[in-house]
């Protein structure tokens, strides 16, 4: 238990899948698919595809999305400063809505803190605080879970559970409607505050030989009020998934 991995990085959109090993091989390269669920009203559901590009070094690692540098790394316990691509958007003129397609465009933006992840029997603590630093949400976001691996031979399963902490601006960036927007579309303005979003998460992973490995990684956040009472917003939660396969070197 002290020792696992996941191949593919799993990813945000816009809850963070975080990708979550404590060894890897020093290189993997591969292809992987998201597929993630749009929460606002319209909206189209996206499959996004993202190349697999994992590296593991003594001070640096980069996992597709995601990079950082190791403050402190042990078979236990790793801190690392992170940066990491957040592909959560909002661009209007992919909705089906008229009054949704005159909103302001919500842009993808990049975060930047820290992320810790400690490792036992009992199973795993994975989380992380990371900020906007584009200027784009001016958000943050707190991601905490806990994870525990089951093992049977070359296929392994990683259920979790967790929770989402979003600030204030945060959401008034991807959920809120201002006085403008509503006065242009006719939408009713909204300013959330902050809120804690639950989720439930599987990652699976099959080991096809020394070098090949296949994943599968899913994940359901029911929204907090404060997003799901967003006129924006038509849904109680929000269902993402990846698939992958990689070659480690």
């Amino acid at each position: 238990m002290n020792q696992f991995k996941l191949k593919a990085l799993a990813c945000v959109v816009p809850c963070y899948f975080a990708a979550f090993s404590t060894h890897a091989e020093p290189l993997s390269l591969g292809a992987s698919v998201i597929y993630a669920q749009s929460p606002y009203r319209g909206g189209q559901d996206r499959y996004i595809p993202i190349p697999v590009i994992n590296y593991e070094g003594e001070n640096f690692w980069f996992r597709s999305l995601q990079g950082g540098y190791y403050l402190w790394k042990d078979q236990q316990d790793q801190l690392s400063l992170t940066l990491l691509g957040s592909p959560q958007q909002y661009d209007p003129k992919d909705n089906d809505l008229g009054d949704m397609k005159a909103l302001d465009k919500r842009r993808m933006t990049l975060m930047a803190g820290a992320t810790y992840r400690h490792v036992a029997d009992w199973g795993i603590v994975r989380t992380a605080l990371l900020g906007d630093v584009l200027n784009n949400s001016n958000g943050i976001i707190w991601d905490l879970t806990y994870l525990y691996r089951f093992d049977f031979g070359a296929f392994s399963l990683t259920p979790g559970i967790g929770a989402m902490w979003n600030s204030a601006n945060q959401n008034r960036y991807y959920y809120g409607v201002s006085s403008h927007e509503s006065a242009r579309t006719g939408i009713a303005e909204y300013q959330p505050d902050d809120s804690w979003s639950p989720y439930v998460e599987m990652n699976a992973s099959y080991q096809i030989s020394d070098s090949w490995n296949a994943s599968l990684s899913g994940r359901y956040t029911r929204f907090d009020s404060e997003i799901k009472d967003s006129p924006m917003v038509d849904k109680s939660g929000q269902f993402t998934l990846w698939t992958g396969i990689s070659y480690s070197f």
